[in-house]
């Protein structure tokens, strides 16, 4: 297990409840990322080798270690981009799921697909590795964003580059010590605190196969014209801004809890939140005055604090500032907000905030805004609930409310995204895909198909 870097860097520790820089970390040197890049090819002639059912179950063990350390491995991302702790460890136990999913269904999924042949002889798909691929992910969920790429891959018999974001050097580190720990041998995941020009290196590289990245619609452009010149694979996933349409209710209450509670988890800083809550006409007021109240009762907290009636920093003081900045412009153009107050200590603390108001010429309206505001739009019919809902360039998830389920499904078939959702916030689990269209990027992670995007689907014929 590589990890590449040392004090004093680029790489850093910042509290965002305090604003304090704990750490730093050098980036790597060009050397080293040669050096990576050479172990993780000499692993995966070897990896690749052994047979899915040894690699499967050394990934078994890493996914007892997730559930062992869960404690641990949520303090180290509470204090690096202000995870709520009870989250946190929600978090290390999805990992554990999704690692053992992989693990226990991986030979499965893989086996040889037998192909009604036409002449004769017997033909089958083989499912066989590729290579070193690189992933490239994202702060908001530092462990479960790198489960959810590391665990079908690893299986599968591909090695791993992983450069993580710059504000979480030590939960990247912390998820290469346990490949270690679980016996993921040198050279098969490799953690690199590589700069945005090495990136570029490592995709050109001839030893590398494909690169995953969960990010920015900026970032997932570049990275994807660069492995477009090279002709590598990648899977992308991206922004979101979903919809979330209420068409009627019989508990206002529980309504407004299940809408708030999705869009303040990770203080919302989640691609697949209920960004566009669409709400009908005639349920429009008694809603949003309800999540007016809620937003106006929360009170700031620790991500050791946070929870129902306490909310947690974002990620950082640049990430706060950035949504504030959003807000202002919002109602400069003529919304109307409540709450969103930047915290004055140089910390990351946004209050959360209820958005109405919003018209199709403002920003906000194509915008995504990460972090704990819930925007909403009034409607007063069906048609136009879901003309709203597909009106953006983003197309990650989607979700429909009706007591008439029926009603609810007419709506949810037809909304423009990769994942779907009735009278549920989201269908979650190891077992589900994950994935967008549009702008939202392409591919899928978890489920079966997850173990299908970076995969040689190998023609194998035997003649008669």
């Amino acid at each position: 297990m590589s990890n590449v870097g040392s004090a004093a860097g680029g790489y850093r520790v910042e509290n965002p409840a305090t604003g304090e820089v704990v750490e730093k970390f050098d980036n790597a040197t060009d050397e080293e990322v040669q050096q990576v890049l050479e172990s993780a090819h000499k692993g995966y002639l070897s990896w690749r080798e052994k047979t899915i059912e040894e690699r499967a179950a050394i990934v078994n063990k890493v996914a007892a270690l997730f559930g062992e350390r869960k404690e641990e491995l949520a303090k180290i991302i509470a204090e690096e981009m202000g995870k709520p702790t009870a989250e946190g460890e929600e978090e290390a136990e999805f990992c554990e799921a999704i690692f053992n999913y992989y693990a226990d269904n991986g030979p499965k999924f893989a086996a040889d697909e037998p192909i009604e042949s036409m002449s004769g002889g017997k033909a089958f798909i083989q499912r066989r590795p590729v290579g070193t691929l690189l992933g490239i992910m994202p702060w908001n969920f530092p462990y479960y964003q790198v489960a959810r790429f590391a665990a079908p891959n690893l299986v599968l018999g591909n090695t791993i580059i992983l450069k993580h974001a710059e504000i979480c050097p030590r939960s990247s580190a912390k998820i290469a010590e346990i490949m270690k720990e679980a016996g993921i041998p040198e050279g098969v995941y490799s953690n690199i605190y590589a700069t945005h020009e090495q990136i570029e290196t490592i995709i050109a590289d001839d030893r590398v196969e494909g690169v995953s990245l969960t990010g920015s619609e900026r970032a997932g452009s570049a990275v994807a014209a660069t492995a477009g010149k090279y002709l590598k694979k990648a899977v992308l996933e991206l922004g979101g801004s979903d919809p979330y349409i209420i068409l009627d209710t019989d508990d206002m209450n529980e309504a407004v809890d299940t809408a708030w509670g999705t869009r303040l988890y990770n203080t919302g800083q989640v691609c697949n939140a209920n960004k566009r809550m669409i709400v009908m006409d005639d349920i429009y007021d008694d809603f949003v005055s309800g999540l007016t109240e809620r937003a106006q009762s929360w009170e700031k907290g620790t991500p050791a604090e946070a929870g129902d009636g306490k909310y947690s920093p974002l990620s950082s003081r640049s990430a706060a500032e950035n949504l504030r900045k959003q807000l202002d412009r919002a109602v400069e153009q003529g919304a109307t907000l409540v709450g969103g107050e930047l915290a004055t200590d140089g910390s990351a603390y946004v209050s959360p905030a209820v958005l109405t108001g919003v018209t199709s010429e403002m920003d906000a309206y194509r915008e995504e805004l990460f972090g704990p505001v819930a925007t909403v739009y009034k409607v007063s019919s069906d048609d136009e609930a879901l003309a709203l809902a597909n009106d953006s360039r983003f197309g990650l998830g989607g979700a429909v409310f009706a007591k008439d389920e029926e009603r609810a499904a007419k709506l949810a078939q037809r909304l423009d995204v990769g994942m779907s959702n009735v009278n549920t916030p989201a269908g979650e689990g190891a077992e589900i895909p994950f994935g967008g269209t549009k702008r939202s990027g392409f591919g899928r992670e978890l489920g079966p198909y997850g173990m299908d995007e970076f995969v040689n689907k190998r023609m194998y014929y035997v003649a008669d």
